[in-house]
């Protein structure tokens, strides 16, 4: 088993929930399956996201839909989101089609999970739609960290590159069963570790049991959750 993992203060911040009504500037296609969306609005200049899986409320219609933040710049008055297009629902049919002059309103985010930089490892575990945070903290984690990421896309043509300045071991599965095996199958690093999972719920429960009662690692020291449920429309919790 792996030496203890020290006790961090994982940083929980409120900002301020402020509906924006934003304009598409740019639309750019990443793989079959995700389009990337740029949107600028004078209202950003005060957006904030202070950690790599935030989520923004897209409203589409009487519909809402989380997503991540990918990136945003005050100064320019931009923030990207990035749009599977897979299913049938209101996010992905509206991205499919969208332009460049058309308007998406979005809530939030209302508050940030801040997990600190300096872990001796993190462990990144998700589907398609764990990718946008999964790019995201790879980017943000510096020179010398270690990420163990194990993905999971069903279409090879959407297993993307991640930029990233840490050391990165990289696999990717097909399926759900390949990824909850994988994880099983994983021996957790040594030292003082984070894990993040997101993606679909049942899976993500199991994982999180997996790495908690079975592999022993601290409930302080994971965050898990359902980014979407089989069966369930506009679904999202932390388990």
């Amino acid at each position: 088993m792996n030496s203890p993992t020290t006790l961090r203060r994982v940083e929980r911040v409120r900002h301020e929930l402020k509906r924006r009504e934003l304009t598409v500037k740019a639309v750019e296609p990443l793989t079959p399956q995700f389009r990337r969306i740029t949107f600028v609005d004078e209202s950003l200049s005060d957006f904030v996201s202070a950690s790599f899986d935030d989520h923004v409320k897209v409203f589409i219609g009487d519909a809402r839909r989380d997503h991540t933040p990918r990136r945003f710049d005050n100064a320019a008055r931009e923030l990207v989101i990035e749009f599977a297009l897979h299913g049938e629902g209101p996010a992905a049919g509206w991205a499919t089609h969208a332009k460049v002059g058309d308007t998406l309103a979005i809530g939030g985010p209302k508050g940030s999970m801040i997990v600190p930089l300096d872990y001796d490892w993190h462990l990144l575990v998700g589907d398609e739609t764990a990718f946008p945070a999964v790019a995201r903290r790879l980017e943000e984690l510096p020179a010398g960290a270690r990420a163990v990421v194990i993905l999971q896309a069903a279409d090879a043509a959407d297993r993307r590159e991640f930029e990233s300045a840490a050391d990165v071991d990289l696999t990717w599965f097909a399926t759900d069963a390949d990824l909850l095996a994988a994880v099983r199958a994983l021996a957790l690093p040594e030292g003082d570790g984070y894990a993040w999972c997101a993606g679909e719920a049942a899976c993500m429960a199991a994982l999180r049991r997996e790495l908690v009662e079975v592999k022993g690692h601290p409930g302080e020291s994971i965050r898990a959750a359902a980014y979407w449920k089989r069966g369930a429309r506009g679904h999202h919790e932390n388990l």
